[in-house]
């Protein structure tokens, strides 16, 4: 082996086409989705005989936050 370490090699990297589904690591995706951030939005009606009574909207942000990097705000934040 030569001192390099072995690794086994995934679906992706091979040189045959891709067929059926490919597994993620949850790890390798929420590090992927806290990295670039991600919105998740929502609607939510509540009707009865197709008049709507209550609508209930959900936007959120996720995302990582760095130490490293200042607040964009002067005084620290919003809050």
């Amino acid at each position: 082996m030569g001192g390099a370490a072995w690794r086994e090699p995934v679906p992706w990297d091979g040189p045959e086409p891709l067929s059926g589904p490919i597994g993620v690591p949850l790890v390798d995706l929420l590090d992927r989705v806290l990295a670039t951030g991600v919105v998740v939005s929502g609607d939510l009606v509540i009707a009865i005989a197709d008049v709507p009574l209550v609508r209930l909207s959900l936007h959120a942000l996720l995302s990582s936050v760095s130490a490293r990097m200042p607040a964009p705000w002067k005084d620290g934040g919003p809050l």
